[in-house]
């Protein structure tokens, strides 16, 4: 089976064609559900059970800082070795669900149409001279979901797209490996096409989006961020932020873009729609919606976010559990196994949880 079949074959669902609206079907919906609030004496008797988790997980070398809460209560957190828990790290690629948030909230601004918009409305001017047909048929949706077809600029690729003189060119530039909406290419150029997208909508850097739009989050701060040679800045990686700022983006997302006090930052359906299985990876098999990686651990549905490295962001909605870790930033984590580690941390916190 050559790699354009197995990659079609792997996609076992179609995009799922959402208005501005995000409705979505009874079938299709994933729900955000209230977790139960557990009383007083089982979070007494549950702290030390997942303290010892963390301490157990001391024996990952390359784990920096774990924080576990449980319908907003902080169940254990640690920082390891000189590491902090309000030190900034570079997220990796986890920062490309920042970017999936700012679009659905630049879509229920009405500064972009939705995500079956094509990219052609706004990057036209960035195509080749003689651009390949099937580039007028990438979506919005396309680049959230990793399936615009064009060649991958992540892996053997990054480097020398990063050298080039204009990354949003240099891209769009690529070959076709697929169609447009065929199997999972997972690519950061596709997440920096979605910034460069933004940033031309809304006549304002990604970064001050991000600011202006989510840093009414308690807690929630981007550090320093890369840009492109054009001075885009770079959607999808090489983000600076806390292990505590990453965590209260996940709450945001767990408590169905609400904050604390009750101010809506993103609509719950753009939440149940980036959680809405769109394909699957070609490298472990799990689900991927927009920017956000689908798995079931310990009997649970856990959508999580993943940057090289080890920088992980869980959620757990039925149970209301949101669990953040940072790790050495230059360390492999995939092809190590430690990824995978790090999901069986997730793992004995859910079932620890639920006993």
């Amino acid at each position: 089976m050559n790699r354009r079949t197995l990659l079609a074959a792997i996609a076992t669902l179609p995009v799922v064609s959402t208005s501005r609206a995000f409705a979505q079907s009874a079938e299709q919906a994933v729900a955000v559900p209230a977790a139960e609030a557990s009383p007083p004496a089982h979070f007494e008797a549950l702290r030390p059970r997942i303290a010892t988790l963390l301490d157990e997980a001391r024996r990952l070398d390359t784990l920096e800082t774990v924080i576990a809460t449980r319908n907003g209560e902080t169940l254990a957190e640690r920082a390891y070795g000189n590491s902090s828990l309000t030190g900034s790290t570079n997220i990796k690629s986890a920062s490309k669900c920042i970017v999936s948030a700012l679009v659905g909230i630049a879509i229920d601004k009405g500064l972009l149409e939705g995500i079956d918009q094509k990219i052609e409305t706004v990057l036209r001017s960035e195509f080749p001279s003689n651009p390949n047909p099937r580039l007028s048929q990438i979506t919005i949706g396309h680049l959230l979901s990793m399936r615009a077809g064009l060649d991958r600029m992540s892996g053997p690729n990054y480097g020398r797209w990063v050298a080039s003189r204009n990354w949003t060119r240099f891209a769009l530039a690529a070959d076709f490996i697929d169609e447009p909406g065929g199997g999972m290419l997972y690519s950061t150029a596709s997440t920096h096409l979605l910034s460069v997208i933004l940033t031309k909508v809304s006549g304002k850097p990604t970064l001050a989006l991000a600011r202006e739009w989510l840093e009414p989050l308690e807690g929630f701060r981007i550090g320093s961020w890369d840009r492109d040679p054009q001075g885009y800045y770079l959607g999808g990686n090489q983000m600076a932020m806390t292990p505590r700022s990453l965590h209260a983006f996940g709450e945001l997302y767990r408590r169905g873009g609400v904050t604390e006090d009750g101010t809506r930052l993103i609509s719950e359906n753009w939440i149940r729609a980036s959680w809405i299985r769109r394909t699957n990876s070609v490298f472990n098999g799990d689900g991927y919606g927009y920017a956000w990686f689908l798995k079931e651990m310990g009997g649970e549905q856990v959508n999580y976010a993943w940057g090289y490295g080890g920088q992980m962001l869980y959620i757990t909605p039925s149970l209301g559990l949101t669990v953040a870790m940072t790790s050495n930033e230059s360390a492999p984590s995939a092809r190590t196994g430690y990824r995978d580690e790090l999901h069986g941390l997730m793992t004995r916190i859910i079932e620890t949880v639920k006993t």
